[in-house]
């Protein structure tokens, strides 16, 4: 694994979260990556989001890739990766998973965070995508155009929702800033859609399958039109982590990539899985589309990001994408 230096602000702010009880790894591992090198089991929180896209880290714990490292895993469910982010820099996570915006406004603002792993990416086809806005049945919302002036609901500000469904809106011809964006926990999307309390909703699986159920239909794939082979989310720790415990790095890192690979390989896997820790009915678990989960990330793609994201001014200066990566 490629080791990164942390800058004398970002160990500075580590110092200071040290102090305040931010860390909770076990530095006594002695073990290569892959290998489980310690013979002492390390137990670690890893926040997570109850959608489609972490099912590759719940099979990973039930297949026993993070035991044969050694790890105990508890995953800590939550709304998104701007509320992660606060969680892994206080130490409530060892690791997290969150959009890969969410970690380039952290970086962008000085936290000692680095991306350990790949969380899971788009299919790149419209038709297949595993995120969609969608609005009511009946709305006259056609396409990306048509959401300049209205309401669109989105899990968290700032993230790779709005930024994606600016870039589209961009790409249309339309204002990308002519858009009010409003926060809303993604179970409760598809009843404001149907509902009228917002004008579309950006939902990612299953939550696209069950409002396409309950009359909704979607007018953008926003992960597979604007940018290509997108990377959206990512596992992440700190800095602080990287330096006091390498090896529970390396082994999370292995077992993060043997989970993906298991959940790119066996999609009904994945099916299955989602029913043990999201409300979706198997009937909705049978029909959603699923993304993709390849082991590496497209730093190209996430790049794209870090200038959309300077380019709406959501960060002021560009976010340094190659310091934040801390994967082979």
């Amino acid at each position: 694994m490629r080791r990164l230096l942390a800058t004398t602000a970002a160990l500075a702010l580590a110092t200071t979260l040290a102090a305040c009880g931010g860390d909770s790894s076990d530095d006594s591992s002695s073990g290569g990556s892959g290998g489980g090198g310690s013979e002492e089991v390390r137990s670690i929180r890893v926040g997570v989001i109850p959608i489609v896209d972490v099912a590759p880290i719940y099979l990973g714990v039930e297949q026993g890739f993070f035991e044969d490292r050694n790890i105990d895993v508890e995953l800590v469910p939550g709304s998104g990766g701007a509320a992660a982010v606060p969680g892994v820099v206080s130490g409530d996570y060892d690791f997290s998973f969150g959009n890969v915006t969410s970690v380039l406004l952290a970086g962008s603002q000085g936290l000692p965070l680095r991306i350990v792993a790949n969380g899971v990416s788009s299919t790149g086809d419209p038709a297949t995508d595993f995120s969609g806005v969608v609005v009511p049945g009946d709305s006259p919302i056609q396409s990306a155009a048509d959401l300049v002036g209205q309401t669109v609901a989105v899990n968290n500000l700032k993230n790779i929702g709005e930024v994606t469904i600016r870039k589209a809106i961009e790409d249309a011809g339309g204002d990308p800033s002519d858009v009010e964006f409003v926060e809303l926990p993604f179970p409760e999307m598809p009843a404001a859609v149907a509902g009228g309390n917002v004008d579309a909703a950006w939902v990612v699986e299953p939550f696209l399958t069950v409002s396409k159920g309950q009359g909704a239909r979607s007018v953008l794939a926003p992960f597979a039109e604007p940018i290509e082979n997108l990377t959206v989310a990512c596992y992440f720790t700190t800095e602080q982590m990287l330096q006091e415990d390498p090896d529970l790095v390396d082994d999370f890192q292995a077992a993060m990539q043997e989970s993906l690979a298991y959940a790119q390989a066996n999609p009904d896997e994945v099916r299955r899985i989602i029913l043990t820790y999201t409300q979706v009915p198997p009937a909705a678990a049978e029909a959603i589309a699923l993304p993709s989960f390849p082991e590496e990330i497209n730093v190209e793609s996430v790049e794209t990001v870090a200038e959309l994201m300077q380019d709406f001014g959501i960060t002021e200066e560009q976010a340094d994408v190659d310091a934040l990566m801390a994967t082979d």
